[in-house]
């Protein structure tokens, strides 16, 4: 994971270049809000997530949700359940996120977002 000023969100595949961007994916993009990454006591990019948002609190988001993300168009599709992957930043962190690690999402508009971008939820 490598931080950026900006990114390509492609209709139904995802983040330009990740190895989740695949059609008809449910987890095309991850989101992670920046309140929670400090709660768990990581930087933002840290537990993977593509894009970490600030001021909305996108755990509480239902599947189904819409959020425009700059440009683009994104649709909650559910929790994201914490992986052994999260052990090996710190021991323990598995478990501390469980709830908290972020939500997945499709792609239902692309375009370039960018650091700074406004993120509604719809």
């Amino acid at each position: 994971m490598q931080p950026a000023v900006s990114a390509r969100l492609v209709a139904d595949r995802g983040l330009e270049g990740d190895r989740h961007a695949r059609a008809r994916s449910r987890r095309q993009v991850l989101l992670a809000d920046r309140e929670t990454l400090d709660a768990l006591e990581v930087r933002p990019g840290q537990i993977r997530e593509n894009v970490t948002t600030e001021g909305i609190a996108v755990q509480a988001l239902p599947a189904g949700a819409r959020l425009r993300v700059g440009p683009a168009l994104l649709e909650i599709t559910g929790p994201c359940e914490p992986c052994a992957f999260m052990d090996s930043i710190r021991p323990g962190l598995q478990e501390a996120s469980r709830g908290r690690r972020g939500v997945t999402a499709r792609v239902i508009e692309g375009g370039e977002v960018r650091v700074g971008d406004p993120v509604t939820a719809l």
